[in-house]
């Protein structure tokens, strides 16, 4: 039956094409009216209106006092306004081009008396900024580190072999988050007042968070890149060492490259962890994207919209590498 309705339409699709899309709609539909009744039972108001403020909003310069504006005086691009109070008298500066209010206009505190007209990145986009700062970063030097970490994996030198091992053990057998409380409390602490008492300048706790993730990652790209290692034939070890090649170079033009394309889809879904694991940096009042949401939440209690917002930017940070990688490991792929 199913047949005769693709002839008649021309539909090239299989039957279960179409039911797998039916239950994406479904599940999307279903968790769009979950979301939705939980909202009602618990009265909560929708406050859509407030979100673009937290991404890209306009600088306001406001009264903390209150009183009358006696006198506003120009001074080249600034406009200095004279605040007349009950205890004396308030002195504002702010832009020419951006002043609201004229001498004789009542002020109080939250009066608005500059506003910028253009727009600056809100919490939200500074927050995500911040993200995609340390994931780069964290990604780069885990990276590094698990090449080096990989090949004295596979090294036959018992030492290097057995420090490779001990890093690795220990990384990926504690809680991230106790390791960044390690090293922002513990090492940072020792590392930063050596470098006080040499005047020199401290590692700030971006420059923590970046060593914690970076070191956390290169554990896991380790073990990725020693796989990668052991699943070359070592035939081709033999054949590079018996051309006249030295070790390292077999292991760099030979071995290496073909390692990396195996390992590309594990890599991949390490370093969208490492984006995911970079939330966990709010512990040192990093203000990434998931402290900022959390911010956002607590001062506007706009619970509902920020996490969603939240979940979807975590969203567009992660599916374009997926696709981007996916497009490289089929460009790369091993006949």
């Amino acid at each position: 039956m199913f047949k005769k309705i693709q002839s008649i339409f021309k539909v090239k699709h299989h039957l279960s094409w179409y039911l797998g899309i039916a239950a994406l709609i479904l599940v999307i539909t279903a968790s769009i009216i979950m979301i939705l009744s939980a909202s009602r039972q618990i009265n909560y108001a929708w406050q859509w209106y407030r979100v673009p403020d937290r991404f890209f909003s306009s600088e306001v310069i406001k009264s903390d006092t209150r009183g009358e504006i006696s006198q506003i005086t120009i001074e080249g691009s600034i406009a200095v306004i004279n605040v007349k109070t009950e205890d004396g008298t308030e002195v504002f500066r702010v832009p020419e081009s951006e002043l609201l209010l004229k001498r004789g206009d009542f002020v109080a505190p939250g009066t608005v008396l500059a506003e910028s007209k253009s727009l600056k990145a809100g919490m939200l986009i500074r927050g995500l900024q911040l993200t995609l700062l340390i994931s780069f970063y964290s990604s780069i030097f885990g990276i590094i580190i698990g090449l080096f970490g990989g090949l004295a994996r596979v090294s036959k030198n018992p030492g290097i072999k057995g420090l490779a091992t001990i890093y690795v053990e220990i990384i990926r057998g504690s809680p991230l988050m106790v390791q960044i409380l390690i090293w922002y409390f513990v090492v940072g602490t020792l590392v930063n007042d050596n470098l006080a008492m040499m005047e020199m300048a401290t590692i700030p706790p971006l420059g923590w968070g970046i060593i914690s993730l970076s070191i956390f990652a290169g554990a896991y790209v380790t073990e990725i890149i020693r796989g990668g290692i052991e699943s070359i034939p070592k035939g081709q070890m033999e054949a590079a060492r018996s051309s006249g090649m030295s070790y390292m170079q077999a292991m760099i033009y030979i071995i290496l490259p073909q390692a990396f394309r195996i390992a590309i889809p594990a890599l991949t879904g390490q370093f969208i962890s490492l984006i995911k694991d970079s939330s966990l940096l709010g512990i040192i009042s990093l203000r990434e994207l998931t402290k900022t949401s959390r911010e956002i939440v607590s001062s506007t209690m706009m619970t509902f919209e920020f996490f969603l917002i939240l979940a979807v930017l975590y969203l567009v940070l992660t599916f374009p590498l997926s696709l981007i990688v996916k497009y490289l490991e089929n460009k790369v792929k091993i006949k």
